[in-house]
């Protein structure tokens, strides 16, 4: 019995990786070039203004961004920095974590063309609205980060405001392309894919479809229990892909399944404590509002609206729902999926070799730190070259490490710790000393 609860559940996993793989693998390519070619510059310039336009340029800058809702906030912080209106920084936090190249290409893999149309619309509508709202109601705050450091020169090597620029030859950028398509987006993101597919997995096989029963018949319900587990939890846009599809296969709505897809990358708990530090209160507010309601009505209008059979699963959810064995994933399907397990066995060993991404090198005696700063909520690679950025900008500076997986800045130079704090601060994080 075991046994077989445990090769179903083996088998569910590996049918929804294979399926994702292919898309996932062409989105994260277009991410690199994204990444590599298209200039952080050109965003700022144009999201100044405290009017609409600029609201719906910072969403459609976003949204095909594979950006997650941590590593969002440090880019928000330097658009900021850079002159960017806060109905559009707004308007930015919330369309960016919701959707990116990447997901949209596996939404479109398991959930068919529809919702990977009326994914990134709703991220646009609910960004739109909360962006002109925060410039209506609160747009005249000022920004809260650190004035000493909002300068327009270039904030130092591995900033994120400027890591598009200066790359070189064509060359050279394909090749940072495909670093940071497959190795850096992969150490940032692939760790909570495969958690989403471990609890895709475990809801498909281990929860009766009698438990979704109770909230099939009321929308409303099923929708709240949703967010009271998606706004808090950490969620990337492509690993909430899975948790849905398992969702809407044990009876539950698509309506309810978008709300999961919006509500859970938009935000988690930690980057709702940054956004009220850095945006203040009523922003805050404003932007949980946006995410909440933008989220439902989405929802209930693709519930009561839209035609049910557009929103009819892949071939993968016969899979998934335990029948159909026989037409499990192609040859192209299973080779890219083994291609993904076997780059994102690579980031993570990567990430645990390279002491900038994270590898902790205990100092000699002769080498030791001026300083050493805890920070709180640095969790990727956009949030790690934020912060080093910010540190690099401080007067003295001479050296600095950012170490990811403890969440730690070493700093050598003959600047004082609390310049250093304060550079950390203005970039949207919390810190302490060591």
């Amino acid at each position: 019995m075991i046994k077989d609860i445990f090769s179903d559940y083996v088998l569910s996993f590996w049918h929804l990786l294979c399926e994702m793989a292919p898309y996932l693998l062409l989105g994260f390519f277009i991410a690199g070039l994204l990444q590599a070619f298209v200039p952080r510059s050109m965003f700022s310039r144009h999201l100044a203004s405290n009017d609409w336009k600029s609201v719906v340029k910072a969403a459609l800058f976003g949204i095909p961004l594979p950006l997650c809702s941590c590593g969002v906030i440090p880019t928000t912080a330097a658009l900021r920095r850079e002159g960017a209106s806060k109905g559009a920084a707004t308007s930015f936090l919330i369309a960016t974590p919701q959707t990116g190249v990447d997901s949209i290409m596996a939404t479109y893999s398991v959930l068919g063309p529809a919702f990977a149309i009326i994914r990134p619309l709703a991220a646009l509508v609910t960004s739109f609205f909360g962006g002109v709202l925060v410039n209506k109601l609160d747009g005249g705050e000022e920004w809260k980060g650190n004035a000493e450091t909002e300068t327009e020169e270039c904030c130092g090597e591995g900033c994120s405001c400027h890591s598009h620029e200066d790359k070189g030859s064509f060359a050279a950028r394909m090749k940072s392309a495909l670093n940071y398509g497959f190795v850096e987006m992969l150490q940032d993101v692939g760790k909570w894919l495969f958690i989403g597919l471990l609890i895709a997995a475990l809801i498909t096989v281990a929860v009766p479809a009698q438990f979704f029963e109770l909230f099939s018949g009321n929308t409303l319900l099923s929708m709240a229990l949703v967010l009271l587990a998606a706004i808090p939890m950490y969620l990337c846009a492509t690993g909430s892909i899975p948790i849905a599809v398992s969702l809407m296969l044990k009876g539950l709505s698509p309506g309810t399944a978008l709300v999961m897809l919006m509500a859970g990358p938009a935000s988690n708990a930690a980057s709702i404590l940054v956004v009220r530090k850095i945006m203040g209160r009523k922003t805050l507010m404003i932007y949980l509002a946006s995410i909440i309601l933008g989220s439902v009505l989405c929802g209930l209008a693709m519930d009561y609206l839209m035609p049910r059979e557009w929103f009819a699963l892949s071939p993968f959810g016969a899979i998934a729902d335990g029948c159909c064995e026989e037409s499990g994933p192609g040859f192209v399907e299973i080779a890219s999926g083994i291609v993904l397990v076997a780059l994102m066995a690579n980031a993570f060993i990567f990430r645990r070799g390279n002491h900038h991404h994270g590898h902790e090198q205990k100092p000699t005696a002769t080498d030791m730190p001026a300083y050493r700063i805890k920070v709180a909520g640095m969790t990727c690679s956009h949030c790690r070259a934020a912060v080093a950025g910010a540190v690099q900008s401080v007067p003295g500076v001479e050296r600095a490490e950012v170490l990811l997986d403890n969440g730690e800045v070493r700093v050598w130079g003959t600047c004082t710790a609390e310049a250093v704090m304060k550079a950390i601060d203005s970039a949207g994080f919390d810190c302490r000393l060591l």
